[in-house]
């Protein structure tokens, strides 16, 4: 009989939590540096450029990744022969676990988990309850996968009940596409098929925990179906041309996992879940000789990447830019802002649209302004604020329109693609929408050197805030026209990956 404390767990789960919000797994800053060295499309690089550089960053600042520190899930496997010493639940003690983590004072956690999510989605503060598997199997110790992800990846999950004749890889590839950039590529996709529908999305969730291997699986070749079907995908998605960000590019997916179980005669459920730039996982064992010892990865583990902006960058001085000015923007080109601008994300439109609607003054004028789509993690020590990196912008499509007509806002400023609604009233209104690169929060923060809260106090990380900043790097996404980069890069992208096939 193994006696784990509860201490150990709880302890070990606050470190494991801690661990994944600044350190990548090896394997994945492996796999994003040799997709950075293959990459042709200039745009792409850049954003893996600024990924690798954000995660070498954090790794040595020990701070978050990406400013959504994600949604807590935890599978253990529990030995039969183990005992828990402890007058908490296994629950209890993850949940536990996960509040020290997610308040620790060297390094806060944004806590973005909400109680009653269709009513008064008030925030818990500490980022519980946890997502909690269990298994129980023979053996005497507890083995244990932490993973935090991040609200924009899960967003993307998508899942169908499929006839039993039907193609897995076709279905695929049309949902990959609709699934935008919200998810942040380059990452992984898990996919689970089989099962009923719950198993499927639990299939897909734990194929993500497993290490990226897809070169090892392309030399030695496939074994089963699944195996199949990953080497099939892992071509075929990347040959779709999304790239990095969404940006066009030859990397989409830096694997693709794929995990089966039976299922009824009658039924072919499929689910896929995808992994962001911000992947966040590791693994432990407790075997009552005390908490988890997470190894500290080696600096010399991250490429020594320089990101240069080039002399066509242009610079713009937030505080005075015009209407006149952005009018000359172009899809693609690297922007570097320095100046003044706002933040607001989804409760901030919504309240603000709500105010409009009955005729009130907003707490900021708007008018002439940009707005930065970010809900940034607390500061610590010496920070003005902590990571702050893009959430995705087409929850806030919704709200674009009224928006720019009723308030005079000039530029919006997040993460991926727009939809055509916020495109229509984007280019009607002569706006702008810049981009700034998922996944590189910590980077970003670096660039803010000032920062005030200056309407919504209550909302606490989505109350408007007043940044000043300096050289912060963006990429124009929609311009005035209305031409969005991530329809024509990922077009021009496509076309180039098939013709160079044909030939």
């Amino acid at each position: 009989m193994t006696v784990i404390k509860q201490e150990d767990l709880i302890q070990s789960v606050a470190d494991a939590l801690q661990y994944i919000s600044y350190y990548h797994p090896k394997d994945f800053i492996d796999a994003v540096h040799a997709a950075y060295e293959r990459e042709e499309s200039k745009a792409a690089k850049d954003a893996m450029a600024q990924i690798l550089i954000n995660s070498r960053m954090c790794a040595m600042g020990k701070r978050p990744i990406c400013q959504d520190t994600g949604i807590v899930t935890v599978f253990l496997t529990i030995g039969m022969d183990v005992k828990f010493e402890s007058d908490m639940s296994v629950e209890d003690m993850c949940n536990e676990g996960v509040r020290r983590a997610y308040t620790h004072p060297d390094n806060v956690l944004r806590a973005s988990v909400l109680a009653d999510p269709d009513g008064k989605r008030a925030n818990t503060k500490d980022n519980t309850p946890a997502i909690i598997h269990m298994k129980l199997v023979p053996g005497n110790t507890v083995d244990v996968h932490v993973a935090a992800k991040g609200g924009g990846s899960e967003a993307k999950s998508k899942f169908a009940m499929l006839n039993p004749s039907d193609s897995i890889v076709d279905w695929v590839l049309e949902q990959v596409p609709k699934m935008g950039a919200g998810w942040c590529p380059p990452g992984m996709l898990g996919i689970g098929i089989g099962g009923t529908a719950e198993k499927a999305m639990m299939l897909a969730k734990e194929a993500l925990l497993e290490p990226v291997n897809i070169q090892e699986l392309q030399a030695r070749g496939a074994q089963n179906r699944a195996e199949e079907l990953r080497l099939e995908l892992y071509e075929k998605v990347n040959k779709l041309g999304i790239g990095a960000q969404g940006l066009g590019g030859l990397t989409t997916v830096l694997d693709i996992k794929v995990a089966d179980f039976p299922t009824h005669a009658a039924n072919k459920p499929v689910a896929i879940i995808p992994n962001c730039a911000a992947t966040r996982h590791t693994h432990f064992v407790l075997d009552g000789s005390g908490p988890a010892q997470l190894k500290a990865p080696k600096l010399e583990d991250w490429p020594e990447i320089s990101w240069e902006v080039g002399d066509s960058v242009r610079r713009v001085n937030l505080n005075t830019v015009t209407p006149e000015d952005v009018k000359d923007w172009k899809t693609g080109e690297t922007v570097l802002l320095s100046g003044k601008m706002l933040t607001g994300r989804d409760a901030a439109h919504k309240r603000m649209v709500e105010m409009i609607a009955r005729g009130e003054e907003l707490p900021v004028d708007l008018k002439g302004r940009f707005i930065y789509y970010v809900g940034p993690v607390d500061p610590v020590r010496e920070e003005v604020v902590g990571p702050a990196g893009p959430t995705t912008a087409t929850r806030m499509d919704k709200f674009t329109r009224t928006v720019l007509e009723k308030t005079g806002l000039l530029g919006m400023i997040g993460k991926s693609e727009r939809g055509d609604i916020a495109i229509e009233a984007i280019k009607d209104n002569e706006a702008v929408y810049l981009m700034a690169v998922g996944g590189a929060a910590y980077l970003v923060s670096q660039a803010i050197k000032g920062a005030e809260v200056v309407g919504f106090a209550d909302l606490g990380m989505e109350a408007i805030y007043e940044f000043d900043v300096e050289d912060m790097p963006v990429t124009v996404a929609v311009d005035t026209k209305g031409e969005s980069v991530h329809k024509t890069g990922p077009q021009e992208w496509f076309a180039r990956i098939n013709a160079t096939e044909v030939n």
